[in-house]
């Protein structure tokens, strides 16, 4: 059994660690992203978390990590990201690696939660799972017999560009958006109104609350019957802190699958909530290095 050093580069916190190749997490830490510093500063960050989980792993056989943005999986490098780490794209996550002589592989992070979902989550034993990401915006991914869709330009399942009636679907149904439409109705500022209070006003009879939540609902079932439409999953895992409140959103969003899909694909497609937390980035990045090296299993 290997031991791989394994990173889930967020926007806020990057989370780090050595996890053994069946998947157990062995040392775990936490530190800023700081992204507004930029990619040389950021990748010099990653060379010292290699470097600190080195002394606790020496052994470690190679390097996986977890990123936003659009990730050549072939090459371990940025084809796309926004302006939210400067210089970003265009990095080469291997070349700015190379000192530690180990194999590097990364994928993006809401792929590396999809392939976490699959193999020890809440697709677990599905033959094929859509799983989506449902935050400031909307991520999703493909699995089919453990193969991740990549697509022609690395980008398949970016998903919260979809058109749905009319808008790009995070546009209308991400959380930052439920935040947006409460604000309004409210008239006051989206930062007041977070995911924790709305459905803690829903809960206590707010009705402005419960509708903007409704409305949300309505647009990710809509949003989940197009996609299924077009992949056939035999599981859609639903991620993202808002997926805490299942008890609140699963029957409102499987009514609106419903009524937006056909009974040949609705009543054989779940919906599942994801079962990963805070571990799923560094478990999927764990996962797609062990799909590229095999023999380290």
């Amino acid at each position: 059994m290997n031991n791989i050093i394994c990173i889930d580069l967020g926007g806020t916190a990057i989370k780090y660690g050595v996890l053994n190749t069946e998947g157990d997490v062995l040392h775990t830490a936490e530190t800023p992203t700081e992204a507004a510093r930029g990619a040389e500063a950021l990748t010099e960050k990653l060379r010292t978390i290699v470097r600190e989980m080195l002394q606790k792993a020496p052994d470690a056989v190679g390097i996986a990590i977890s990123t936003a943005g659009v990730v050549n999986s072939d090459e371990a490098s940025i084809l796309h990201a926004t302006d939210a780490i400067p210089g970003w794209k265009g990095t080469s996550l291997r070349h700015e690696l190379s000192e530690f002589n180990l194999p590097v592989e990364a994928e993006n992070d809401v792929n590396c939660a999809g392939l976490a979902e699959y193999a020890t989550g809440s697709a677990a034993g599905a033959k094929s799972a859509l799983v989506m990401t449902v935050g400031t915006g909307i991520g999703g991914c493909f699995i089919e017999e453990g193969h991740l869709l990549n697509g022609h330009t690395y980008s398949a399942c970016e998903v919260g560009y979809l058109p749905v009636e009319g808008r790009p679907f995070q546009d209308l149904a991400a959380t930052s958006v439920l935040s947006a439409n409460v604000a309004r109705m409210k008239g006051g500022t989206p930062q007041e109104w977070n995911g924790r209070q709305i459905f803690a006003a829903a809960a206590a009879g707010d009705a402005q609350c419960q509708e903007a939540i409704d409305e949300m609902c309505r647009i990710l079932g809509a949003g989940i019957a197009g996609l299924c439409f077009v992949l056939n999953p035999e599981v859609v895992v639903l991620g993202g802190g808002i997926m805490a409140q299942e008890a609140v959103l699963r029957k409102p969003i499987e009514a609106s699958f419903r009524r937006y899909s056909i009974p040949l694909v609705a009543d054989a497609t779940r919906i599942e909530f994801a079962g990963h937390q805070n571990a799923a980035g560094m478990k999927g990045a764990l996962v797609n290095f062990m799909n590229r090296h095999p023999e380290l299993t």
